[in-house]
């Protein structure tokens, strides 16, 4: 529906999720960061779905955490509650097992920049403005979203954006790779639109094994190098492989089934 806080709709094996509260900047409740994970999580198990992009209805991506709920929510022994829907909110996008392309306008401050973080692919007008405002308010990141944004914007970007609070703009965000494109207001929604068709009519394990592969690189993690090894081996044997080889061999567009 138009009125609730997320607007998600799944077309041509494209799923769209639009954080829809622009008379606040699309601040970010607890009930939605609850939302959030269960919508990405959803989204993964559909496997008609090959792509997700994320983005902010109205003027704003988001301006990330309602801090009107700070006071009762994000307080005490409470807080800890808040911080693990913020981490699982981050997780489900991280984790997700198709691309998540965001795109971002207006303001994308802390919570907010940490959902853009956890995407896969990032772009933006040149309007945008990113921040990690945390330490002007005394809190600290979640360290699993810190992961995310130095993996997104690298060690220095990171440290600087933390340390200081301080805002950064979308040329800025792009020359630290944190974006990978900047497109005119009126262009946004059609190239995500486009990146994200492209990559729902390639091989769906590939595109998989691919995601997993950067994921093992980037953390480290024994049991992540296993999983992409393991979803990787998949793709030799598999129905879209053959079909792959098919249709370059008779110049055709290949059709994939995700098996």
């Amino acid at each position: 529906m138009e009125n609730e806080p997320l607007i998600v709709k799944v077309t041509d094996n494209v799923a769209s999720i639009l954080i829809n509260r622009p008379q606040k900047k699309n601040a970010i409740t607890f009930a939605m960061w609850q939302t959030l994970a269960e919508t990405f999580e959803a989204l993964s198990a559909d496997q008609s779905v090959r792509a997700i992009t994320l983005g902010g209805e109205g003027a704003d991506f988001s301006a990330g955490a309602d801090i009107a709920e700070f006071d009762t929510l994000r307080s005490g022994e409470s807080a800890r509650g808040y911080e693990a829907a913020n981490s699982a909110a981050f997780a489900s996008i991280r984790n997700a097992r198709v691309p998540v392309v965001a795109a971002l306008h207006g303001i994308c401050f802390g919570g907010g920049f940490g959902l853009a973080a956890a995407a896969d692919l990032r772009l933006a007008t040149p309007d945008a403005l990113f921040a990690v405002p945390a330490a002007k308010l005394g809190l600290a990141y979640p360290q699993d979203a810190m992961r995310d944004v130095v993996g997104a914007a690298g060690p220095q970007m990171a440290r600087y954006l933390t340390f200081t609070g301080n805002r950064i703009d979308a040329e800025t965000a792009y020359k630290a790779g944190f974006l990978l494109e900047i497109a005119a207001p009126d262009e946004l929604e059609q190239r995500v639109a486009e990146l994200a068709a492209i990559i729902a009519t390639n091989a769906p394990l590939s595109v998989r094994a691919s995601k997993l592969a950067i994921h093992a690189e980037l953390s480290g993690d024994a049991i992540d190098v296993e999983f992409a090894r393991t979803a990787g081996d998949k793709t030799f044997t598999s129905a879209d492989y053959a079909e792959g080889l098919a249709a370059f061999q008779a110049r055709r567009k290949p059709e994939f089934i995700g098996r």
